[in-house]
């Protein structure tokens, strides 16, 4: 067997309803692949192709399940000829057979795969049936391995599978297609190298592809929650007060109307970003699937939202400490560790938190928009309180940990698990290192202070960059 430039082409066996379908959707990233609680479900083999860049680097072909295996194993015992011969020998003798379709159709591209990749449903008992189709996989001579896909945690008949898999594969390995992520699909693919050493050097390329390219998603990740922040942080509108004299009554409409646009436009702008993500890891039927109870169902300026997410009081005064003005405000400790005023004003909006902890002076968006009033108009923004950035980054952060984590051979879309634990926080910065925030406080002056020099501005989005990358590794590899 060559391995120049040879794309690998690993076949997907099994019996009908063990996780095919679900596995090769997993491994190749795709969720056109039909998946299907209902055996029978794939009536013709399809190759599924994982490619980089547009070049394509290993396929995957899922396959109908074994129909027949009793009579196939027993025309192939009786088997005289090479057995190079073998499959294209009993597809010939059987082609015209209806109660071999699916067999023949199964088997037809195994004769020139790469190597088989036998699943089985390790939930349940093994049966006569399961022990003949590995033989039909030994007969044929092709480097196979053995995948027990894991669908429940019910692990009672798993020894009894590994035992019998030990005497006809090269190769076992437990798996979850509905749970495996980034880490366990290159595990699989580094035990794939096992059942043939010809295959080493090229799935060592395949892998160091994948790598590549998981590399390079974490880093355009990191740029789009990069920028989203940027514009959120960063947004800033002036509008003209008309009609002085109106008095005080129409400024503030006119200030509920400016939040208003704000929080329209920072709630699209999230979405934005969380579309582009979907996009890098391939989710097209995921969507924005989350469950009700998922914090990131919560409106970004609830206070729930900014009760669960985001630095805690303490840190946001040593924030403060820090970074002085560029740090933005502080929790008003004197009214919960939020300011109420802003709730009841402009549909909900948050903001209002005093300058200084225990400040009582509560102006609906002041410290949190900076919104500012002169004789001719007011304006919004850039944003004036640190926190926003973090709660943001707490959510994008969330996000991507879902979608990452979440397989592409999963259908419950339902189900989806991302819970909101009332007991404590479930952000990711409320953890971080001091240099962490050191670097956010960086970024968050850079971008709303429109009086720092490009080369600081750059220099701190770089870095801010950078730290993402590291994060964004740590939540999925």
């Amino acid at each position: 067997m060559t391995t120049s430039r040879k794309v690998p082409e690993f076949v997907i066996a099994g019996h009908p309803n063990e996780g095919k379908s679900s596995l090769l959707s997993t491994l190749a990233e795709d969720d056109s692949v039909k998946v299907s609680p209902y055996p029978g479900e794939t009536k013709r083999c399809k190759a599924f192709p994982v490619k980089i860049d547009g070049q394509e680097i290993i396929r995957f072909v899922d396959t109908p399940g074994f129909q027949n295996p009793m009579r196939v194993l027993a025309w192939m015992r009786k088997y005289k000829g090479a057995t190079s011969n073998i499959i294209r020998d009993f597809i010939a003798s059987h082609k015209d057979d209806p109660v071999f379709r699916d067999d023949c159709e199964l088997l037809r591209p195994m004769e020139k795969a790469t190597g088989i990749i036998f699943v089985v449903d390790g939930s349940r008992p093994l049966r006569r049936g399961d022990k003949a189709e590995m033989e039909i996989l030994r007969l044929i001579g092709r480097p196979r391995m053995a995948v027990i896909n894991c669908k429940t945690d019910d692990s009672r008949w798993l020894s009894s599978w590994q035992e019998e898999f030990r005497r006809h594969f090269n190769s076992i390995r437990v798996f979850n297609s509905c749970k495996a992520g980034y880490r366990q699909r290159i595990e699989l693919l580094e035990s794939l190298k096992a059942i043939d050493q010809e295959l080493s050097i090229l799935l060592d390329s395949v892998i160091s592809a994948i790598k590549a390219d998981w590399a390079a998603r974490r880093q355009k990740s990191a740029e789009i929650i990069a920028s989203m922040l940027k514009d959120i942080l960063g947004f800033q509108k002036q509008t003209p007060i008309l009609l002085p004299e109106l008095g005080e009554e129409a400024e503030k409409k006119l200030e509920a109307k400016l939040l208003e646009e704000y929080r329209s436009f920072a709630k699209k702008r999230e979405a934005k970003a969380h579309k582009e993500l979907r996009r890098i890891y391939k989710h097209r039927l995921l969507d924005s699937a989350l469950p009700e109870h998922s914090i990131l169902q919560e409106d970004l300026f609830s206070k729930k939202t900014w009760q669960f997410l985001g630095l805690s009081k303490r840190q946001l005064v040593i924030a403060g400490a820090i970074g002085g003005a560029a740090a933005g405000a502080m929790v008003d400790i004197g009214h919960g560790g939020l300011s109420m005023g802003l709730f009841s004003m402009a549909g909900g909006l948050i903001g209002g938190v005093g300058a200084a902890v225990g400040s009582k002076e509560v102006l609906a968006g002041t410290r949190l928009l900076g919104i500012r009033l002169d004789k001719e108009s007011i304006v919004i923004g850039p944003a004036n309180n640190i926190q926003l950035l973090y709660v943001l980054l707490d959510r994008a952060l969330m996000y991507f940990s879902h979608i990452t984590g979440w397989s592409h051979g999963r259908r419950d879309y339902e189900n989806a698990h991302c819970e909101l634990h009332e007991n404590g926080k479930r952000g990711f910065t409320s953890e971080w290192s001091m240099e962490r925030r050191r670097i956010c406080q960086a970024f968050f002056k850079a971008v709303t202070d429109k009086s720092q020099d490009e080369a600081t501005i750059f220099q701190a989005e770089v870095t801010f960059v950078g730290m993402l990358e590291d994060v964004l590794k740590e939540i999925a590899g």
